[in-house]
């Protein structure tokens, strides 16, 4: 069973915190497969690859250097970031996994009839002629278990990135659901599609020794939405 976890606005640090947490108690078999949903006060994000000049010049928001793979982003209101706290089959296929989010991704744009494809040599989800991305995905797994995860922009504002190289590309742009549909579409709008296709795309992933270990974790689906803080999840 997977559990979702809708979060609401989290400031950045303390989410990652609470991923740690709860990474160190899915690694123990303490806590089933979970999925962190939510927004940050805005941010920047830098992970593992980012250049130097990728980086804002000028500007208020913070920037965290992070572990995850990838470069720059930005998070903030109107962006809904997933973090899929989730033990991978043995042996773990970084890849394959990335290539679930993807496919999750675009069948939550697909359902606001926005075409998306992948772009050779670019993680994410982009419009349809490639130019343009619509969500990012950077990830990190250690001792078989994922933390990060993506964001996908709803409704948020796009000037944000204009600061940045986002994702260290300088070839194209970043839109947002609202932009491509020509209607607002909201991070509460999009969460019960994202969790649907997060359950069905990610159940397959169940590892023998979830089985193995009787963990609610090697059950197939997903339990009901919760509305609470991340304290509250990682410490119970």
């Amino acid at each position: 069973m997977i559990e979702f976890v809708r979060a609401g606005r989290v400031p950045y640090l303390h989410a990652w915190d609470q991923q740690r947490a709860l990474h160190a108690r899915r690694v123990a078999d303490e806590v089933p497969d979970t999925v962190l949903l939510l927004e940050h006060d805005p941010v920047y994000t830098a992970g593992k690859r980012t250049e130097a000049w990728e980086r804002p010049v000028a500007s208020s928001t913070p920037v965290v250097d992070v572990d995850r793979g990838g470069r720059i982003t930005w998070h903030g209101p109107g962006q809904l970031t997933g973090y899929p706290i989730v033990r991978l089959a043995d042996p773990v296929d970084v890849v394959a996994y990335v290539r679930r989010l993807e496919d999750v991704l675009m069948a939550v744009c697909a359902s606001y009839d926005v075409p998306t494809v992948r772009v050779d040599g670019r993680s994410g989800v982009w419009t349809a002629d490639g130019r343009r991305k619509v969500a990012a995905i950077g990830i990190r797994v250690a001792r078989g278990v994922t933390m990060h995860g993506f964001a996908l922009n709803c409704d948020c504002d796009l000037s944000v990135f204009e600061a940045i190289v986002p994702c260290g590309i300088t070839d194209a742009g970043v839109t947002s659901l609202t932009q491509e549909a020509g209607h607002r579409i909201t991070v509460a709008d999009v969460i019960p599609a994202v969790e649907d296709a997060l359950a069905a795309v990610l159940s397959p992933l169940r590892t023998v020794s979830d089985h193995k270990s009787g963990t609610s974790g090697a059950k197939s689906g997903r339990q009901p939405s919760e509305v609470g803080s991340l304290t509250g999840v990682a410490g119970r």
